[in-house]
């Protein structure tokens, strides 16, 4: 569940009092942007990587950012006192705003719509972490521009609600025989004792968690940079999914087959105790 508070367009309420106009270009085109960040004891993971992707998604939308980093910095972390100041997520989302009409082009001389919430961490059993996650692999029917942090995530909502009915957590994309990324998350396989992620391109959205993990790991494990074809998945000694809300977990089924042991493994272990070291030394820093 959300907590309370939400911010609106330079207001803090209610979020059940939140309400926009139907004519948002959000809501009639998913012409918006958006952003995703976990909270740790009150302070932001990450801040500057994620607002730089969020900045980035704008330029490629061709919008200005409405806020400064330093705003947005004071901004979310008002919302996160109002909001307890504990473990949580931050859902921030840009629309290009609202005009009387409905029309495909730009509209001229309209204020985006600004939008921001707070919501609980996933939390994840003992026994979820011991036994690893599912997944399935599914082809890739989205649009050619993935590297944006778009809204308009249908197609990521199909795909999951997919590989959920048959029985899994996570839906591994696929296309040309290549396994791209997760419904909403980051992909790596260890093979040989190497690290595998593929690069970021059009295809994939660049992962600010996967960015972490690759720091984390460098110097622990070799760590190449490169498609991963769909067929490895299958002879891969592990493999992890990495989100902001998630960190790094590992994936022990694909498609019904176990993924090396079937159980998560020894770099996977080392990676995610890592993560927990890092929010620790973060702990009582700076976000930006």
């Amino acid at each position: 569940m959300p907590f309370p508070v939400c911010y609106l367009n330079g207001e803090f309420l209610a979020l059940q009092e939140a309400r926009i106009s139907p004519l948002d270009r959000g809501f009639l085109f998913g012409d918006s942007v958006y952003e995703v960040l976990p909270v740790f004891d009150g302070r932001m993971f990450r801040f500057r990587e994620h607002f730089d992707r969020l900045a980035r998604s704008l330029r490629e939308i061709r919008m200005a950012s409405p806020h400064s980093h330093e705003e947005w910095l004071v901004l979310l972390e008002q919302l996160i006192e109002r909001n307890g100041g504990r473990n949580m997520y931050l859902y921030v989302q840009v629309t290009r705003g609202t005009e009387f009409g409905r029309s495909h082009e730009f509209p001229a001389n309209v204020r985006p719509t600004v939008f921001a919430l707070a919501s609980l961490l996933p939390v994840f059993t003992a026994e979820q972490l011991e036994k690893g996650l599912s997944a399935m692999t599914v082809e890739d029917f989205r649009w050619g521009r993935c590297d944006i942090k778009s809204t308009a995530l249908l197609a990521n909502v199909l795909m999951k609600q997919q590989a959920i009915d048959a029985g899994a957590q996570e839906a591994l994309i696929v296309r040309d025989g290549e396994v791209l990324e997760g419904s909403s998350t980051s992909v790596f396989i260890v093979r040989d004792g190497v690290l595998v992620t593929p690069a970021n391109s059009h295809r994939i959205l660049p992962g600010t968690t996967r960015d972490t993990a690759l720091e984390l790991a460098t110097g622990m494990i070799p760590i190449e940079i490169r498609s991963i074809a769909v067929d490895e998945l299958s002879s891969a000694d592990e493999v992890w999914i990495a989100s902001a809300t998630r960190d790094v977990l590992p994936v022990t089924r694909i498609d019904g087959r176990p993924v090396g042991s079937g159980k998560p493994g020894p770099l996977w272990h080392k990676v995610s105790a890592a993560f927990g070291q890092m929010r620790q030394r973060l702990a009582g820093t700076p976000a930006l």
